[in-house]
Order: C-alpha cells, then sequence, then structure tokens
C-alpha cells in the first residue's frame, strides 16, 4: 500500500476517535516486544485498549470460553499452534471473532491459504503501521455480517406467526381475489407501496401493477388447498413513486365453505436495505479501496474457483501478474499523490482490457493480477503485451511502464501456491531485464 494512502486513512481514524469503542485483544504470541509495539501502534491512531496473551491452544480455550473479545492478533507461524490452528480452534468454541496474522516474511500464497481458511488479514510484523486499518475493516465487516444474521433469522415463519402479524406494522398484510385485485390491506401495506390510503390502494392490482416478475408471480400463486401455506418467494414490486422494492412475499389460500379457492392471504416484508446491506458487505469485502479492483482476498476466491472448474472441463485459464515499474521513484519525484493515481491509471487500463468474465485485482501495493479463463499462453501474451502498451500509451503523464508475467494452469502450476510463484517469477525476470537494458543504454557511450 503507498505510503500516502496509508497515511490517509490513519489520519481518518484518528480522526473519528469518537466513533471508535473499546477494543478487547486477545494476543497469541511469544515476544512482548511485538505486542507493545501493536498496542503503541493502536493506541497512537485513538483505540482505546485491553488486552490479554496466550500461547498454547489450552489458554486460548479456557480465556475465550470464559472472557469476551472483539479481535484475535496470532503470531504466525507460532511453534505452539500447527498452521492455522486458531481458526478451527474458534469454530470448535462456536466464536465469530476476528482474527488477523501477525507474520515475518511470509510468502503471499500462505497469506492466500490464511485468508481462505478464514483468517481476516495477514500484517507483516515490519509494517505494523498497516494494523490500524486492517481492525477497523474487521470490525465493520464483523459488524455488517451481524446485522445481516439478525435480518436473516427474522425470514422464519409460520401459520402462527402469520396469523399473529395481521396487525402488525412491520409488516405488509393484504387479501387479493384470484386475478390480483387488493380486497383489504393493512396499514403497513399502504405505507410500503407509498399509497395516502386504503382506499388509493384498493385501485390497484397486485399481479398487473406491483409484482414485476411475471414468473415468480405464477410460482406464488399456482399454489393452493385450505391452510396450506405458500412457499414464501422473493421478488421486485413497484411503488406508487416507481420505485422498486424487494419483497419477500408468503401466505396461505383462502377457500370457501364449498372447498373452492376464492383468494390469497399474503405477507409482505420490505427485505431492501437488507439486499443494501449484503451487497456492501460483499463489495467490502471483495475490492481494493484505492483503485476499486478485486481485492487479494477476491483473487485467492476466483483463482480457487477456476482451478475447480478447469478439474471439470479440462479448459485452461491464465493469471498475469503485473508490477508498476518505479513507483518508489514516482512517489519521491512527483509525491505520493501522484503515485496513488499511477496505481489508478493502470488499473483503469485493466479494467477497460476486461472482458466480462476476467477478473483484475490489485494484487500487493504496486502489483496487480488479471485472471483470465479460458486462455492459453498465447492469448495471455497477447492481452499482457496490450495492457503493457495501452498502460505506457494512455494520454497521461508522468509516463508509466509495467513489468508483466504469465502463468497457465496446468502447464506452468497445478495449485494457487505454483501457480502465483510462477507467474512472479516471469514478472520479475522482465523487470531484470528491463533494468539491464536500461543499464546498457547509461554506459554504451563511454564504451
Amino acid at each position: 500500500m503507498p505510503r500516502s494512502e496509508q497515511t490517509e486513512r490513519n489520519k481518518s481514524l484518528a480522526g473519528n476517535v469518537e466513533r471508535l469503542h473499546f477494543l478487547r485483544i486477545l494476543f497469541i504470541h511469544r515476544s512482548p516486544m511485538d505486542i507493545e509495539r501493536c498496542l503503541h501502534e493502536l493506541r497512537r491512531v485513538g483505540f482505546t485498549v485491553s488486552s490479554d496473551v496466550v500461547m498454547t491452544p489450552q489458554q486460548f480455550t479456557d480465556l475465550v470460553g470464559s472472557q469476551c473479545f472483539d479481535l484475535i492478533l496470532a503470531e504466525y507461524p507460532s511453534p505452539n499452534w500447527q498452521g492455522a490452528g486458531v481458526l478451527d480452534r474458534l469454530r470448535q468454541l462456536k466464536k465469530a471473532i476476528p482474527v488477523i496474522f501477525l507474520v515475518h516474511c511470509v510468502k503471499r500464497e500462505t497469506v492466500a491459504e490464511l485468508i481462505l481458511k478464514g483468517g481476516c488479514d495477514c500484517i507483516e510484523i515490519g509494517s505494523i503501521s498497516h494494523l490500524p486499518v486492517a481492525i477497523h475493516r474487521a470490525q465493520e465487516e464483523k459488524k455488517l455480517r451481524d446485522e445481516r444474521d439478525r435480518a436473516e433469522k427474522d425470514l422464519g415463519r409460520s401459520e402462527a406467526r402469520y396469523r399473529a402479524l395481521a396487525g402488525n406494522l412491520n409488516y405488509g398484510i393484504c387479501l387479493c381475489d384470484l386475478d390480483g385485485k387488493f380486497l383489504d390491506v393493512n396499514d403497513a401495506m399502504v405505507s410500503m407501496l407509498g399509497y395516502t390510503s386504503k382506499e388509493d390502494l384498493l385501485t390497484v392490482n397486485l399481479k398487473r401493477d406491483i409484482i414485476q416478475d411475471l414468473a415468480k408471480c405464477e410460482q406464488l400463486f399456482e399454489q393452493s388447498g385450505e391452510g396450506r401455506l405458500m412457499n414464501p418467494v422473493e421478488m421486485n414490486w413497484t411503488r406508487k413513486d416507481h420505485a422498486t422494492l424487494k419483497v419477500h412475499l408468503s401466505g396461505q389460500a383462502v377457500v370457501s365453505g364449498q372447498g373452492d379457492l376464492n383468494a390469497y392471504e399474503l405477507i409482505a416484508e420490505d427485505v431492501t436495505k437488507q439486499r443494501e446491506l449484503e451487497c456492501r458487505l460483499r463489495k467490502l469485502a471483495a475490492s481494493d479501496p484505492l483503485t476499486g479492483l478485486a481485492n487479494y482476498r477476491h483473487l485467492v476466491d476466483v483463482l480457487d474457483k477456476e482451478i475447480k472448474r478447469s478439474e471439470r472441463t479440462s479448459r485452461e485459464f491464465a493469471v498475469l501478474l503485473f508490477d508498476l515499474d518505479g513507483l518508489k521513484v514516482l512517489n519521491d519525484r512527483y509525491g505520493h499523490m501522484t503515485g496513488s493515481q499511477a496505481l489508478c491509471r493502470v488499473a483503469d487500463v485493466l479494467s477497460f482490457c476486461c472482458r466480462d468474465i476476467d477478473t483484475a485485482s490489485r494484487f500487493g501495493g504496486d502489483e496487480f493480477a488479471l485472471v483470465l479463463p479460458e486462455t492459453s499462453t498465447q492469448a495471455a501474451n497477447l492481452v499482457a503485451r496490450r495492457i503493457c502498451d495501452s498502460v505506457a500509451h494512455d494520454g497521461k503523464g508522468p509516463t508509466l511502464s509495467i513489468s508483466v508475467g504469465a502463468a497457465v494452469y496446468p502447464h506452468d502450476g497445478e495449485n494457487i501456491e505454483s501457480l502465483l510463484s510462477a507467474a512472479d517469477t516471469a514478472m520479475y525476470s522482465m523487470k531484470a531485464e528491463g533494468a539491464s537494458a536500461a543499464l546498457s543504454k547509461q554506459v554504451a557511450p563511454g564504451r
């Protein structure tokens, strides 16, 4: 991450201290010095911190079972834990506590494995200034997940609950005939659909004027039988102001004394905000905040899915790794804002050159990755050259250059680690050749 971006994030955290709650941290770590560095960095940006330290799995189990923690900072690797054992132990204890690993010069592939297993992030001890941002993000993600889970628990319904909700102001209740004409509605339904009165809404037809998806409409209304609950369905409705409303709908058929179906009783829950919350959570978890590209965590997920898909279809795919040449020089000469803009320029080119099925991501501070499904080595090399040329001639200043390396599954590797390693080796080989060529030009006049 560029220094300017990290600095701005830390300033943002420090400037909003009032929004940071008390933070209870459990360290799984052997080094008091590293623990103190973490605590110092967090207090510096405004966190109020209380901490405990354990080293063995048994100490961890005892403390987590008896006390509450907001976050776990775990040393990796640790002589007392096998792999990412802390994540397995948390699952056994049924504790949803975010875990950030504190690492020393581990491979990117190891970071990918830890994230796939459920870790929130990995922070190098040598780059501990990144820790406050990682913790803030982990807290936000947990908050959104908790809100989503609470909302989803409300989706379960039973006939008894349906009857109890008839006068509830939080759920829209209506009675309509077989053609969709409203026969009766409660106040919540009137408010949900943006009408001014019951009389106003009773002039509207549910099937014709409100339900947008006719297939889902038929799915809902095709069921019948006295006292039989309909299978719930989620669909889009149209409000009076033409805005779209996402609704979770369920109900039951109403039959006459002679056994004829003559109406439907329906209960509607507005889940628009819940779906927006889920979308926001997915975006937060999968995107890089500076460039808008996929982040490293999402890249790992995509590679994992592509490998599984290729195992089924026997079709190869390619991974391209890009490195922005001379980012430090750009930062020193033009300032960190220009450096951040340079990263965004590379991201724009990657997005422009992508197909819908491709995934562009920010791989690291000045590195990017592009996953190309169903792409051969030759095609991948063509894409790489086109991207390098587009970056160099994007019409903006200062002029940029990037190094690139390609790896194709399964020829260059059959798992995430080997693929990224092959692409990384190829990329740095290109970077070394470029540096050698530049040096030759500098010494040529003296020959």
